[in-house]
């Protein structure tokens, strides 16, 4: 394992992994230290000489792919865990380093000895049109998958109706809608309780300042959590879990939610969609359209039959879709299939 160090890495150590610090900045482009984060892949490659390198999100993808072009030998399996803030954005600035990234993804992606990973149709269906990936090198794998003995179903609780929304407090996952639906659902009279669960994210250029979040808070209109490590916890707690997200590649907090036969309401976007099922185990609404998400956390309040109807047909879902026995099997195949 090859990330930069954080908290994570006693626990990855502890499972058994060889442990490699690598410098990586996740929000800030300066040359000089995007060069070290390349030569420092080579070198953990120099030292492990691996059969296989695994990399995984943007930065990482790019970055590894690059440093592999040393090693003809060397496998390349490129995990697009969704397209990311870059493919969102609509400002002149997105738009520019959208251009430099498909034009690096192009150079690196189409090489005989790399294979890539999507966790969604859409996103594959990107990137053959715009000529960044060729078919045959390319697999989907629906998300990281679920532990299904872990995120198990439980009882709905009795009491006040809790409405969560996990994910990093980020505009593109949709935090600031789902606060303005909170507003509106209880300006109808609607009991409810709103609950924004995760860490907002310092660096980021589309995190919700943690001032704000507190602003929230104390007006009442939502509770804070911050970032949690019990989840099956949470998701017992709530009744409905949303996600108004911009886009995604395959959301796993939707798929947690539904293992804990939880009804969801998402945004009709790339990888919501390839969970909620529409009117079967959650809602689907457009994005950014703050009405239409409160009409629908409204709607499962307010029906609470059918919520849990929806709860039990999407835990069914992920047994049968979603589980990480699934995705770890798949993902084995992958290798083997690149080694030979």
């Amino acid at each position: 394992m090859a990330t930069p160090r954080d908290h994570a890495v006693e626990r990855i150590q502890s499972e058994g992994f060889h442990y490699h610090a690598v410098p990586i900045s996740r929000w800030h482009a300066n040359p000089f230290r995007e060069i070290a984060s390349v030569l420092a892949i080579r070198q953990v490659l120099r030292e492990v000489q691996p059969d296989i390198l695994h990399n995984v999100t943007i930065k990482p993808v790019l970055y590894g792919s690059l440093a592999a072009r040393s090693y003809r030998k060397l496998k390349v399996v490129n995990a697009i865990s969704g397209l990311g803030t870059v493919f969102v954005g609509s400002s002149r600035l997105s738009t520019v380093r959208r251009s430099i990234v498909k034009w690096l993804y192009r150079r690196l992606l189409r090489r005989g000895n790399v294979h890539t990973i999507f966790q969604n149709p859409d996103d594959l269906r990107a990137f053959l049109v715009d000529g960044i990936v060729e078919r045959d090198q390319t697999v989907i794998i629906r998300g990281s998958g679920v532990d299904l003995q872990r995120f198990a179903a439980t009882p709905v609780p009795d009491g006040i109706p809790v409405v969560v929304l996990a994910a990093r407090m980020l505009r593109d996952k949709g935090v600031e809608e789902f606060v303005r639906a909170a507003y509106r659902v209880q300006g109808r009279g609607i009991s409810a309780k709103f609950v924004l669960v995760g860490d907002s994210e310092r660096g980021n250029p589309a995190a919700i300042p943690e001032a704000r979040l507190e602003d929230w808070r104390r007006a009442g209109i939502v509770e804070w959590w911050g970032q949690r490590r019990d989840m099956p916890n949470v998701f017992a707690q709530a009744h409905v879990v949303c996600l108004p997200s911009y886009r995604e590649g395959l959301p796993k907090v939707l798929i947690e939610a539904a293992a804990c036969g939880r009804p969801v309401v998402a945004t009709d976007v790339p990888g919501c969609r390839e969970v909620v099922r529409h009117g079967v185990n959650g809602l689907l609404v457009p994005v950014r359209d703050e009405e239409a998400l409160a009409s629908a956390i409204a709607e499962l309040l307010q029906d609470r039959a059918r919520a849990e109807a929806m709860g039990k047909r999407g835990r069914q879902i992920a047994e049968v879709e979603f589980d990480v026995k699934a995705v770890v099997h798949q993902t084995l195949e992958l290798y083997e299939r690149v080694l030979q």
